[in-house]
C-alpha cells in the first residue's frame, strides 16, 4: 500500500478547508504583479505561516504560473530532526486540496547517485517548510510529480552533493525532455530588531543575486547572514549554474513586522528566482 504523509499543519500555517485555502492563494497570486520571465528553473520561496510570509512567497509562484512543469523537487530543511545527508520520502504527499504523486522515477536516480542521499521519513513526520509549499504548486501548476527531499545536515558538500545529484539525474534520457521545477524552502533572519534584520538579510540577499553560492556560504558561516535553509537555497543555486540558469531576480523582501508591526523580533522572508536558457 502506498504511503500518504498526511497534512500536518493544515489550519495552522495555512487554511485546512479546500475551498477557503483556494480562495487565500489566489488572493495572495493576485495582488502580485509580476513581469514575465522565460525560462524559470529554480525558485527559493519562504515558509513561514501565510499569513506572515504567504505574499513573500506568491510572488515566486506568480511567476510561474501558467507554465507546464511535469516535475517538482522540493527541497527543504529540516526543523524538528537531525539526520545526516538526504532524505526523500518514498510515498504520496497530501494537502487539503490532494494528494501529490510521488516522482518514483526520478527520486530513485537521485539515491543512486550519492550515498548521502535516500529514502527515508526522516525530516518529513512534522516538517513544514516543505509542506506549505505545496498548496502553492498545486494551484499554479494544476498537475505534476514530486520529488520531497529534506535536508539533515546543512554543510556545503550536502548542497554540492545533491545539487549533481539532481543535474544527473535530469540529464538522464528519461528527463531531459521534461522540464523540472526546483523549489527551495528557506526564511531569513530570525528574531532581530527590523535594523538589524535589514542588514543580515541584505547580505544574503545580495548573494541571491550575484547568484554567487560560495559567497553565500562564507556569509553564512562567518554570520554576516542567516537562512534557515541555506542548504536548500546553496542547492537551488549550484544546481541551476550546472542547468545553464545563469540569471537570478529577487522578486519580494518583506519581514513578519510588516504584518504584526512588531518591529523589535521580526523573521525576514525573500523570494527570488533563477533563469536561463532552456
Amino acid at each position: 500500500m502506498q504511503k500518504i504523509r498526511a497534512a500536518h499543519v493544515a489550519g495552522a500555517f495555512y487554511p485546512a478547508q479546500k475551498e477557503q485555502l483556494q480562495r487565500e492563494i489566489k488572493y495572495l497570486l493576485s495582488q502580485k504583479n509580476i513581469e514575465p520571465i522565460e525560462n524559470i528553473r529554480t525558485i527559493v520561496v519562504p515558509h513561514a505561516g501565510y499569513m506572515y510570509s504567504g505574499s513573500t512567497a506568491a510572488a515566486a509562484y506568480k511567476a510561474i504560473a501558467g507554465t507546464k512543469y511535469d516535475n517538482v523537487i522540493v527541497i527543504s530543511p529540516s526543523h524538528y530532526e537531525y539526520f545526516e545527508g538526504c532524505s526523500i520520502f518514498r510515498g504520496n504527499y497530501s494537502s487539503p486540496l490532494g494528494q501529490i504523486e510521488t516522482q518514483l522515477e526520478l527520486a530513485n536516480l537521485l539515491v543512486e547517485h550519492s550515498e548521502n542521499i535516500s529514502f527515508s521519513d526522516s525530516g518529513h513526520h512534522q516538517e513544514h517548510a516543505l509542506e506549505v509549499q505545496l498548496p502553492f504548486l498545486q494551484v499554479v501548476l494544476k498537475s505534476f510529480q514530486l520529488v520531497p527531499v529534506v535536508i539533515g545536515n546543512q554543510t556545503y558538500q550536502t548542497a554540492v552533493d545533491l545539487a549533481e545529484s539532481i543535474v544527473s539525474a535530469l540529464n538522464h534520457p528519461l528527463f531531459k525532455s521534461q522540464k523540472t521545477l526546483i523549489v527551495c524552502s528557506s526564511d531569513l533572519s530570525h528574531f532581530y530588531n527590523i535594523e538589524k534584520a535589514n542588514i543580515l538579510d541584505k547580505v544574503i540577499i545580495d548573494a541571491i543575486s550575484a547568484n554567487d553560492a560560495q559567497k553565500l556560504h562564507n556569509d553564512i558561516i562567518e554570520k554576516k547572514g542567516e537562512a534557515c535553509g541555506f542548504g536548500a537555497i546553496l542547492t537551488g543555486m549550484i544546481a541551476s549554474k550546472k542547468l545553464v540558469a545563469l540569471n537570478s531576480k529577487i522578486l519580494d523582501y518583506t519581514t513578519s513586522g510588516d504584518v504584526n508591526k512588531d518591529y523589535n523580533k521580526v523573521v525576514g522572508y525573500v523570494s527570488a528566482v533563477f533563469y536561463g536558457a532552456e
